[in-house]
């Protein structure tokens, strides 16, 4: 297991021009993700979109939403192992984005299965939400979820095993490494969209803040606990009340035409 961060490594955190950078490149997508949705609406599951549309759509959404926790581990990482720094950073991003969009493909038959259910029963969306929401909220609170956490939450230890890999494939395992580790701490976060939509811009902003406060913040692991409580919180209230429901689940109409400006 991974220990805990140390206080050298939350000084770690800080806007290098590293940082700096990809938080840009963060803005842009998320520039991005925002103009799709405003165009495409909120819906259930794939909302009609084919594969070919869906992936870029998801790799632009996880550009928006991961760049900003994983910029403090590639500044650090390209610190620990100095030469050709931009380099570095193309590929260590590179290899951590191909992990989320890869995770793209699960997503997009999951919705699909999403699909063919809600058009079966106009309340099967909202059972699909409950389940999605205590299995993520049961998630965060598990050993699993936690040994993740603290990988992403202190990865240096990590990073180091690598320093004597030779080649020029070396930046992408790094980065394939600690993009797993990320996948493990963070896809119960990511199947909240099954519950909400995956075009719904409050959610990601919401998911947004609870993978960097957990990856980031001194007391992220408790962060990461409570998310969990209001996750199983959220799953109550949808159960108890018809009107939560329809304010929080999308219905399997409700991509179906353009969001109105």
């Amino acid at each position: 297991m991974t220990a805990p961060a140390t206080d050298a490594e939350e000084r770690s955190y800080q806007l290098t021009p590293t940082t700096i950078a990809l938080l840009g490149v963060a803005a842009l997508a998320w520039a991005g993700v925002v103009a799709v949705a405003r165009e495409m609406g909120n819906g259930s599951g794939t909302m009609g979109l084919p594969l070919s549309e869906f992936l870029p759509m998801w790799s632009l959404m996880m550009t928006a939403m991961m760049l900003p926790a994983v910029a403090p581990v590639a500044a650090l990482y390209v610190r620990t192992f100095r030469a050709n720094p931009r380099r570095r950073t193309a590929l260590f991003v590179t290899g951590y984005l191909l992990i989320w969009s890869a995770a793209g493909l699960l997503a997009f038959l999951l919705l699909r299965l999403v699909d063919r259910q809600v058009m079966d029963s106009p309340t099967a969306m909202r059972a699909i939400a409950v389940v999605v929401l205590v299995l993520a909220g049961v998630y965060q609170l598990s050993p699993l979820k936690q040994v993740c956490l603290r990988h992403c939450r202190s990865p240096l230890g990590q990073l180091l095993r690598y320093g004597n890999v030779k080649g020029a494939t070396r930046d992408l395992k790094v980065a394939l490494h600690h993009g797993g580790f990320c996948l493990g701490c963070c896809w119960g976060l990511m199947a909240l969209f099954i519950a909400f939509g995956v075009m719904n811009i409050w959610v990601m902003l919401a998911l947004t803040a609870v993978v960097v406060s957990e990856k980031v913040l001194r007391r992220g692991e408790q962060i990461g606990r409570l998310a969990g409580l209001g996750f199983l919180a959220i799953a109550l209230l949808i159960v108890a009340s018809p009107t939560v429901a329809d304010r929080l689940v999308p219905s399997s109409t409700a991509g179906d035409s353009m969001t109105e400006m």
